[in-house]
């Protein structure tokens, strides 16, 4: 059973279990090593999330939701790049799209360590 204290900043609460952001976390984890591996475990990872997504409670659901948002805004980025680079400012959005996708990963596994909801998983932005 999960237990929970009130979040002194006044957000939800923040959940004592450690085991209920382990699978949350391990996506992240794998969001990075796609980086490294071309992209196959970044699919397993948003397989995962999606699998997960309406089992889970409100905070961590927050964070599936995120992770299924970063792997399509980063495809449409990463899209848009390859096309643009044709007339070379593509390069420029392809930079953009990497750096946001780092920020987005490592902000989502630093509020999951800290049992809290990712904070507007459907922005387009950081």
């Amino acid at each position: 059973m999960s237990e929970s204290q009130p979040n002194p900043a006044g957000g939800p609460p923040i959940s004592t279990n450690p085991g209920d952001a382990g699978n949350a976390n391990l996506i992240y984890i794998l969001y990075l090593a796609g980086l490294v591996t071309g992209g196959v475990t970044t699919l397993i990872g948003v397989v995962m999330a999606y699998m997960a997504k309406d089992a889970a409670p409100d905070w961590l659901g927050s964070h599936y939701r995120n992770q299924i948002h970063i792997f399509w805004k980063g495809l449409v980025y990463a899209l848009a790049g390859s096309l643009l680079s044709i007339v070379l400012i593509g390069f420029l959005v392809l930079l953009f799209a990497l750096v946001w996708y780092i920020v987005r990963i490592v902000k989502g596994m630093q509020t999951v360590s800290r049992g809290e909801a990712y904070p507007a998983p459907s922005s387009w932005g950081f």
